[in-house]
């Protein structure tokens, strides 16, 4: 069914009674009270004219009575679990109004509360999970290929000669699938972070994914940053992980930036390119929904914005002072 707002309903309902009342004293009234001729017509021309001002003046009111209804809807419609503290403002409406802002920001509060508990919870299984993924990578599958070497270069002493070219190209394909089995688990599981800080595995981190990709990655990381917890540092690497997949995958980029400051009771990450912007990042939900979802874990603001001169800036505001 079409929704019909409840202004027009309420004035719908208004109009059909005071049309009724009109009409129903045109009808009560004594023949003798009522005019003839011109005079009559006149009376009637008065009574639509009232009616119609009657109308007029119950639309006016009602109007400007139901208009913080109305701002308050709009606001509730654009409000987005991802961002954290957006609120309603019931202030200095009319009291049912009122009420129902602070009861929605009351629920907002609770959601928020719950998300963030769930998402922690979420995150912390998915953290064991990739410590425990990267560590068989690292004890089963790296050491079962570095025996299957050892046994290919035994092989290739003990070979006949027009074999041996054949053992080295195995050997190499070997070699390469071991780099491969490293290079993910060191993504599972930043090591640079547990053994150097988040400072210093922010500068790893970009240079290995400007070699990887072949784009120049220009990373800023202020001296001097606070003392996180754990989880804000592993926050904060991970949105500069994902953010930089991105820019590698998506973005067709030439050169991005990673910078890293302090800005009053914040920390400030912020990596940029210069490659296609929107157009070319993954949709929302995927990897973008996912560092949304860390940001609020750690009461965090994260914000995507195109550059005026080309390319995404991806933001990260991270409240120190706050413990998650």
């Amino acid at each position: 069914m079409r929704y019909v707002p409840l202004l027009w309903r309420v004035f719908a309902l208004n109009a059909a009674v005071l049309a009724a009342a009109v009409a129903l004293t045109v009808v009560v009234l004594p023949p003798h009270v009522l005019l003839a001729g011109p005079a009559a017509e006149e009376e009637v021309a008065i009574l639509i004219a009232s009616l119609g001002l009657m109308l007029a003046v119950n639309l006016f009111v009602l109007r400007h009575a139901f208009a913080p209804l109305g701002r308050l809807t709009q606001v509730m419609r654009k409000v987005d679990l991802l961002r954290r503290g957006e609120r309603v403002p019931a202030e200095g409406s009319a009291a049912e109004v009122m009420e129902l802002g602070s009861s929605f920001n009351e629920m907002l509060t609770r959601l928020e509360t719950e998300r963030q508990e769930s998402t922690s919870r979420a995150l912390a299984a998915q953290e064991a999970e990739r410590l425990r993924v990267a560590r068989e990578l690292h004890d089963e599958i790296g050491q079962s290929l570095t025996a299957v070497l050892l046994d290919l270069a035994r092989a290739e002493r003990k070979a006949p000669d027009p074999l041996r070219s054949q053992i080295r190209g195995i050997q190499d394909g070997v070699r390469a699938s071991l780099d491969d089995a490293r290079r993910i688990a060191l993504q599972l599981r930043p090591e640079a972070l547990d053994d150097l800080g988040l400072a210093a595995a922010l500068l790893v981190l970009a240079d290995r994914f400007g070699e990887q990709a072949g784009i120049d990655i220009d990373r800023q990381v202020e001296h001097g940053l606070p003392v996180l917890t754990y989880e804000q540092d592993l926050v904060l690497y991970r949105v500069a992980q994902e953010a930089l997949t991105n820019v590698v995958r998506h973005a067709s980029a030439t050169r991005a930036e990673l910078t890293l400051r302090r800005n009053g009771d914040q920390l400030q990450l912020r990596i940029r390119d210069d490659g296609q912007g929107l157009q070319g990042a993954p949709a929302p939900g995927g990897g973008i929904a996912g560092m949304r979802e860390r940001a609020l874990m750690v009461r965090g603001d994260l914000n995507l914005s195109e550059r005026p001169e080309g390319g995404l800036e991806v933001a990260l505001d991270l409240p120190f002072g706050e413990r998650s």
